[in-house]
């Protein structure tokens, strides 16, 4: 019966997975069928307006940027510092240190994101414009910080799994060639545990690639290409939050876009899946 049970669980996963998937499919070859729409402009076009009338232009890469953009500077916060904190807590703090710093970070990801949206707003966005009057009330900076903290347990707690999963065998040998704790760590564990490490960042790309909430309160509503942090910029699930409120028709061009949108987005994180899975395979290393 268990196993049973497993199995419809296991099936009922692969057909919501394969649903989403023809919607996706559907909805984006009825979005290339409007006579505004062409496959070349949406893949090769710099401008994205779908609302304004008689000038609609659909070339994805301005919503791509603002993604590509806010996820970087998520990942140049939470990466760095994630990691360190995991080699912290699996080489360096005390069992009872460990049993509350990694229950305490692990609580951030239960915040909802929409209150991480406001933190951003009420909080981290007036502390930039006190920094440089370049920031505005909505900026890309403020996003990424505010998804960066978001994805921070996600690093910390997969990071420090994979370090502790290495054996103790590998430290005490390289503790009797004379190597200081810090070696130890840093060129015995780190290593030794990097495909774990790769994959939990980009477990948490993913995740910041896909965050809506926040970019939607903090980031903006203009899609453009830049790389400036300063600036505002539409991500791909704020233009789908935009779309969904109501402002569209759900039978017009600008409704559907939302699903050519949403294709690519699905795009993104698959190939980043597909790479994460690539690597894992590639650089696992087993011990008995």
């Amino acid at each position: 019966m268990i196993v049973g049970t497993l199995a419809i669980a296991a099936t009922f996963s692969i057909l919501v997975t394969t649903t989403i998937v023809i919607v996706l499919a559907r909805e984006t070859w009825g979005f290339f069928h409007f006579p505004d729409v062409s496959v070349g402009e949406f893949f090769g076009g710099l401008e994205w307006n779908p609302l304004l009338g008689s000038e609609k232009h659909f070339g994805i890469w301005p919503l791509v940027s603002g993604t590509l953009l806010v996820t970087v500077i998520a990942a140049s916060f939470a990466l760095p510092i994630g990691l360190v904190t995991s080699v912290y807590l699996s080489e360096y703090a005390s069992p009872r240190v460990r049993a509350t710093l990694k229950p305490t970070l692990e609580i951030l990801a239960g915040i909802p994101t929409v209150v991480y949206g406001f933190f951003a707003l009420t909080l981290i966005t007036p502390l930039l414009q006190k920094i440089s009057p370049a920031f505005g009330s909505y900026n890309a900076m403020s996003a990424g910080l505010a998804t960066g903290i978001m994805i921070l347990p996600i690093v910390c707690s997969l990071s420090e799994d994979a370090l502790r999963a290495v054996p103790r065998s590998l430290r005490d040998g390289a503790l009797a060639l004379g190597g200081t704790k810090f070696d130890v760590s840093v060129k015995v564990v780190v290593p030794a545990a990097l495909s774990g490490i790769v994959a939990a960042f980009l477990l948490a790309i993913s995740r910041a690639i896909g965050e809506t909430m926040i970019v939607a309160l903090a980031a903006g509503g203009i899609a453009q290409i830049t790389a400036n942090p300063t600036a505002e910029v539409q991500t791909m699930t704020a233009y789908m939050v935009q779309i969904f409120l109501g402002d569209a028709p759900a039978t017009g061009v600008e409704y559907k876009s939302s699903y050519a949108v949403a294709a690519m987005l699905f795009a993104m994180t698959f190939v980043l899946t597909m790479v994460g899975q690539y690597i894992l395979r590639r650089f696992r290393e087993e011990y008995e």
